[in-house]
């Protein structure tokens, strides 16, 4: 059985486990006995939805109301912190060269078979 809530005019909002065949009817106040309607205070998919899913939703209704243009000044900005767009990163040789003329890549798979 869900668990649904209840307002209550005199005592306010309550909960109770009502079977889906019921859940459009009135509940009685656990308090005073008085018929009350079900309220809906919180969508069911919120409540079970990750963090970072919740998190993209709010994102997205942000940016329908308020959305961000691309303009030459925005695009010039340095991107934030662990961008790594400026760092240039040293490249290692992975190929070692053998005396024969031969390269190996002793950091790759060993069953890799060079050129």
């Amino acid at each position: 059985m869900p668990l649904y809530d209840y307002k209550c005019s005199q005592h306010g909002v309550f909960q109770e486990m009502v079977p889906v065949a019921l859940g459009d009817k009135p509940c009685e106040c656990p308090h005073c006995g008085q018929p009350s309607a079900r309220v809906i205070l919180v969508a069911p998919e919120v409540l079970n939805m990750a963090p970072e899913k919740r998190k993209a939703h709010e994102t997205n209704e942000r940016a329908s109301h308020a959305p961000v243009f691309s303009t030459p000044e925005s695009r010039d900005k340095k991107h934030g912190r662990h961008c790594g767009c400026e760092k240039k990163a040293e490249k290692s040789a992975r190929a070692v060269y053998l005396p024969d003329g031969s390269k190996i890549f002793p950091s790759a798979r060993p069953w890799m078979i060079s050129h």
